[in-house]
């Protein structure tokens, strides 16, 4: 005759719940952030949406804005490396501008509601994130005064190329977010690229 089961401990129910929580509260939060901003969201609508007590979110985060930020950093800090390895990986300029916002683009597509946040909170949440050697923007200025130095693009102003350069991503995801392109991102990478490219062969 089988042995019945062995009961779980009696704290591994609220443990599991626990573990459960935080990608709830951060789903909800990100709807409620982007449908009614990082202000009018309160705690208890966000934990009201995620199906978890207000103590929950706070065992995670100490409020909103903590959350908030932290789901703008993690997309952040995630596009850096993402630009930083097609930009300085092996082939000609246009296959490494192509690798680069196909990335974006496949970033985009993975977790629309995520990159949306992030986007849109570019604003807010920018001077928070000190200049760093390894933030997005720095990236794409080193990388491009690089190619100016090589002589694989004329030379000029680096800061004023990634402004640029990044424009023609950022204003695209804008407008797709906004619902005013079809289909996904990465359907728009190749044409995209080649505005990028155009950019940095300006002189």
């Amino acid at each position: 005759m089988a042995r019945p089961a062995t009961p779980p401990p009696k704290d591994a129910e609220p443990k599991q719940r626990a573990r459960n929580a935080k990608p709830k509260i951060e789903r909800a939060a990100l709807k409620l952030f982007i449908h009614e901003g990082v202000d009018a969201a309160t705690t208890r609508e966000i934990a009201d949406k995620a199906g978890v007590s207000e103590g929950a979110l706070y065992r995670h985060y100490k409020g909103k804005d903590e959350l908030a930020l932290s789901l703008f950093m993690a997309t952040h800090n995630r596009l850096s490396g993402l630009l930083a390895e097609a930009l300085t990986g092996p082939g000609k300029l246009d296959e490494k501008v192509l690798a680069a916002v196909t990335a974006y683009c496949k970033l985009a597509d993975e977790d629309f509601l995520l990159f949306s946040f992030h986007l849109v909170s570019l604003n807010r949440y920018l001077p928070y994130d000190k200049r760093r050697e390894d933030d997005p923007v720095s990236v794409t200025e080193r990388i491009i005064g690089g190619l100016m130095s090589a002589g694989a693009i004329p030379k000029g102003d680096p800061a004023l190329k990634a402004a640029m350069a990044l424009g023609v991503v950022m204003q695209t995801g804008q407008n797709k977010i906004y619902n005013r392109l079809p289909g996904p991102l990465s359907q728009h990478a190749p044409a995209m690229a080649r505005a990028v490219l155009a950019v940095l062969k300006s002189s």
